[in-house]
C-alpha cells in the first residue's frame, strides 16, 4: 500500500497536468490537501484500491465512484473533475502514482524536502523542532518530517532525506565497533 506511491511515466504526466491546473487556478494548497486525504484513504481502504485498480469495474463505474468519494469528502472541484477524467481515460489504476508525482512536484515548487526520522521513542515537540531547525540549516530547504519509532536502533537517530541516510544510531556504532574489533 505505501509501496503503491511510486511515480510512473503515466503518473508523472497526469500529476504535471493537475499541478499546472492547480497552480494556474491558485488552488494548489487545496488540491494538495485533497490528495493527502486521498492518499490516507488509499492506504486504509481496500475498497478504494479495488475500485481504482480492478479490471472488472468499468471506467464509467470508476468515474461515478471516485466522484462520489470526492464529493462526500468535499474535495476542491479541480480535484473532483480530475479524478473523473482520470477514471474516464481508464487511468484510475494510476491514482497512487499520480499522487506521488504531485507530491514531488509540490515539494520542488515549495522548496520542501521529505525527511524521515527514526528514533527509539516518540520525539517530543522540542526535539522535533530542534531536528527541523538543524535540517533546515543543513539542507537550505524546509523539511517535511515524518517520524517512526524503532526500538531496534537502541539509541540515537536515523534521518533519511531523499536517498541519503544519516545514521547516528547506537546500533550502527556498536556494529562498527564490532567490525573494527574483528579486524584487529
Amino acid at each position: 500500500m505505501a509501496d503503491d506511491f511510486r511515480t510512473t511515466e503515466v503518473g508523472e504526466r497526469y500529476a504535471q497536468a493537475l499541478f499546472d491546473l492547480a497552480l494556474e487556478t491558485n488552488k494548489i494548497d487545496a488540491v494538495r490537501a485533497d490528495l493527502k486525504s486521498l492518499k490516507a484513504a488509499w492506504t486504509e481502504s481496500a475498497d478504494l484500491r479495488r475500485l481504482a485498480t480492478s479490471p472488472v469495474i468499468s471506467a464509467e463505474d470508476q468515474v461515478k465512484g471516485l466522484i462520489a468519494i470526492a464529493t462526500r469528502a468535499k474535495f476542491e472541484i479541480t480535484t473532483r473533475n480530475f479524478l473523473g477524467l482520470l477514471a474516464q481515460n481508464g487511468r484510475a489504476r494510476d491514482l497512487a502514482a499520480v499522487i506521488a508525482g504531485f507530491e514531488a512536484l509540490y515539494a520542488k515548487h515549495a522548496g520542501i524536502v521529505a525527511a524521515e526520522v527514526v528514533s527509539t521513542q516518540a520525539l517530543t515537540a522540542a526535539q522535533l523542532k530542534t531536528i527541523t531547525t538543524a535540517l533546515t540549516t543543513a539542507l537550505g530547504k524546509n523539511p517535511e518530517i515524518t517520524t517512526r519509532v524503532d526500538p531496534s536502533i537502541l539509541g540515537g537517530l536515523k534521518v533519511k532525506v531523499g536517498s541519503k541516510l544519516f545514521d547516528a544510531s547506537l546500533k550502527t556504532k556498536l556494529d562498527q565497533m564490532k567490525f573494527a574489533l574483528k579486524r584487529a
